[in-house]
């Protein structure tokens, strides 16, 4: 769901610096390929290569890879649950933002943080694009695990390519539902009561984290509580074996009250694991017009999202974001399906930083998932992370000058002086023929 990293769309606080510029009409390809097929481009066009080229490779239904074993054992702890990990990256921003609910003026529609082929379709930007259809055929019980797209800044915890599990519950809203669901809370808690493990909760309803009207009190009071009682239950099975949870030393997960338009009441869950709070997932009794939309009726029920590379980087111990697309045999070789094991670093190649400084034309501004895009298109994963280090106005001419860092630096060999200036050259190259920038 559209939680974490998720939560206020993106996990972190937002980076609003500019405005995108896109190409024009005179440099736009008039179509683009996209797994396949050829779309009509027009101004909303911004999907890269580097994007385009990612789409096939799924990594979360690759055999033995970190994302894969996590996402067989979410699956595991929900058996009978519908598991779902195919459906299409292509969406319309109707089926992920309108069905949803998403204000109009929601930052994530904008062109600076979504991918779009054009202005009817685009790249999900979290699995929920597809909850109104999978609720509409009738599906009650799921997780739907898929890569999801974001255009994001470049350092070693963020890529605009990242996997979500989704899992969703809905129960009929009359007493048989609620029987149900009462017999399920009563087995989750007696698990919970004989294991390992200390919960700081929080109400289930508050005045500040409300039933919806159109919700029964008590159902929601129930379903808050089932929504609770599975995800602590997992959150035992990923996490209890790995502190080695006793009694005296018990796994400690804490819930807070948050705040989504798309579900309430809302929660954020936590996990103290070697040392510190994790912020683990979001979730939430789903928001009903959600499931008006799917045409699902007289039924209630809850959903949790959560990122598998936020959870996989702290269990694994991987330290850059960018591994989980190696085919390094180092890294690959590491790994066995169904096991979580520590990374071994095989090496720690130098960095090499580059500065890039320019004046913008007159009245043009560049984001910053604009210059990253353009460096990813360039160098790929050669580059660890790219900072802005300065912006001023000239005093008297009042030309805008902007400063990027780059840190060119492999993950699998040492790149030479001639092999990173040769990227550099061609980022600069690129940087002036398509924002028509005065290199300083």
């Amino acid at each position: 769901m559209r939680f974490l990293r998720l939560l206020g769309y993106n996990g972190r606080p937002r980076l609003i610096r500019s405005y995108a510029t896109n190409l024009t009409a005179s440099t736009r390809s008039p179509t683009v390929n996209v797994l396949g097929i050829d779309y009509p481009t027009d101004h909303m066009t911004n999907i890269s290569s580097t994007i385009i080229s990612k789409l096939p490779l799924k990594l979360h239904t690759q055999p033995s890879h970190p994302l894969s074993t996590l996402r067989s054992l979410i699956e595991s702890h929900f058996p009978t649950y519908a598991h779902l990990s195919s459906l299409s990256p292509l969406v319309t921003p109707h089926q992920n933002f309108d069905l949803l609910s998403f204000p109009e003026d929601h930052p994530g529609r904008s062109v600076t943080d979504s991918y779009y082929v054009n202005k009817d379709l685009m790249l999900r930007t979290h699995t929920s694009a597809h909850e109104v259809e999978v609720f509409g055929r009738g599906e009650t019980r799921w997780l739907l695990t898929a890569d999801v797209y974001r255009r994001d800044e470049i350092d070693g915890s963020h890529y605009p390519v990242f996997h979500q599990t989704e899992g969703a519950r809905i129960v009929s809203a009359d007493a048989d539902g609620m029987k149900e669901i009462e017999d399920d809370n009563a087995r989750l808690d007696a698990h919970l009561q004989r294991s390992n493990i200390v919960i700081e909760d929080v109400p289930h309803m508050s005045p500040t984290n409300l039933c919806q009207p159109a919700h029964d009190p008590k159902h929601t009071e129930l379903i808050s509580k089932n929504l609770k009682l599975s995800l602590n239950s997992l959150i035992l099975g990923l996490f209890g074996g790995r502190v080695g949870a006793t009694p005296e030393n018990p796994l400690r997960v804490r819930w807070i009250e948050a705040t989504f338009p798309w579900t309430t009441p809302s929660f954020e869950v936590e996990v103290f694991f070697r040392g510190k709070w994790l912020e683990i997932l979001g979730c939430g009794v789903i928001y009903q017009p959600t499931l008006d939309n799917a045409n699902v009726q007289n039924k209630l029920g809850w959903a949790f999202g959560l990122g598998l590379e936020r959870i996989a980087m702290v269990l694994y111990s991987i330290p850059d974001i960018r591994l989980f697309w190696s085919q390094d045999p180092r890294f690959l070789s590491q790994f066995k399906h169904g096991e979580i094991t520590t990374f071994k670093p095989y090496s720690r190649y130098p960095t090499c930083f580059k500065d890039v400084s320019f004046w913008l034309p007159d009245n043009t501004n560049i984001h910053d998932n604009d210059f990253c895009d353009l460096v990813r298109d360039v160098a790929g994963d050669m580059v660890e992370d790219v900072k802005m280090t300065d912006s001023f106005t000239h005093p008297k001419t009042n030309r805008k000058s902007t400063c990027y860092r780059i840190n060119y630096r492999s993950m699998d060999r040492s790149l030479t002086n001639e092999e990173t200036n040769t990227l550099h050259a061609q980022v600069t190259s690129r940087l002036r023929d398509q924002f028509r920038v005065e290199i300083r």
